[in-house]
């Protein structure tokens, strides 16, 4: 049976790839991953956030007390008197790239163009195989229309792109007027591949410390379904790999991932509540049902049932919403 799968010019031996969340913070439990079947993995996220501090922070150590006397314009501090996050995260892409045998794909996590951007460059030198690139930006001015938001996400992709020459994926949310005309501009501006989608983590409301709080509910089944029309929309249409994210759960999950043209599936949340034995789990059900359906590889039923090569394709669009109220009220 051949699971293997190409994503980001990248030969996997399996399109089960762990998606960037806490888990890959620790070297061991990055080997536990690839021991259990993981054929990639992306690391947890730098956000830009992170990087714009650490050199406000570097430009305010190295000028502090430059103006006291006159002898201290030719003291800088030690290099070992402070730390800086993101090159531990170097060095965690590189300890990573010789401790395992899977390609280690580096995540940035970002909501607009500026000299941070140079950090892809390092991420390059430091080994990774490829970035994603997770644009995550709430809207809230006004004043700022859409199109100038979708220019300012491509902006992100164009300063990174001229940074590196890794495969670049870029992990994106649904909210923007024309999904399928972003997805073709993002492929044309140099995207080796889409994530689909990002999870906007919700904030909630302490009713005893009157507090507005973050909350982070782990997925469920039901969120693989948006990612699972737009990827039986785009696939065929457009150059770049698909990633489907968020509610793959089980082997039934990922396989309607790839029926519906995903080139990879994602694994996150059922790996955290499992544990990483989920990942070997989800490949032998992956492989049975194949061996079952008389199917010899992933390739021959990758994309077998797109809007492309489905006999109905208009079970994606507004006809599907109709069957699907008339259905229920037939049921009732």
């Amino acid at each position: 049976m051949d699971l293997s799968t190409n994503y980001l010019g990248l030969k996997l031996r399996t399109p089960l790839v762990v998606s960037a969340s806490p888990l890959s913070e620790n070297l061991d439990d990055i080997k536990r991953m690839e021991d259990a079947g993981a054929s990639a993995v992306v690391l947890y996220s730098v956000f830009e956030e992170q990087l714009r501090q650490d050199r406000l922070e570097l430009h305010q150590r190295l000028e502090q007390g430059t103006h006291s006397t006159p002898e201290a314009m030719t003291y800088f501090p030690e290099p070992g008197e402070f730390r800086l996050g993101p090159e531990e995260y170097l060095r965690h892409i590189w300890r990573a790239k010789e401790a395992t045998k899977i390609p280690i794909i580096a995540s940035l996590n970002c909501s607009s163009v500026g000299g941070w951007t140079e950090y892809a460059r390092q991420i390059q030198r430091a080994g990774a195989d490829a970035l994603e690139l997770n644009i995550y930006h709430i809207p809230t001015d006004m004043d700022v229309p859409g199109e100038v938001l979708e220019e300012s996400y491509l902006n992100i992709l164009r300063a990174v792109r001229a940074e590196v020459k890794i495969p670049i994926a870029v992990k994106l949310s649904p909210f923007f007027s024309n999904f399928a005309n972003m997805a073709k501009r993002f492929d044309e501006a140099g995207a080796n591949g889409l994530v689909l989608f990002n999870r906007f983590y919700q904030p909630d409301i302490d009713l005893e410390d009157l507090e507005v709080k973050p909350n982070i509910l782990l997925s469920t089944p039901m969120a693989m379904r948006l990612p699972l029309r737009w990827i039986a929309i785009l696939h065929g249409k457009i150059k770049a790999n698909l990633a489907a994210t968020s509610g793959i759960h089980r082997a039934s999950d990922a396989l309607k991932m790839l029926l519906a043209g995903a080139d990879v599936t994602m694994l996150c949340s059922t790996v955290i509540r499992h544990g990483f034995p989920q990942i070997a789990a989800i490949e032998s059900d992956l492989k049975n049902w194949l061996e079952e359906h008389d199917y010899e590889s992933v390739t021959q039923i990758k994309g077998s049932l797109s809007q492309k090569n489905c006999a109905e394709p208009a079970a994606f669009e507004r006809a599907q919403y109709m069957k699907a109220l008339t259905g229920y009220k037939n049921q009732t």
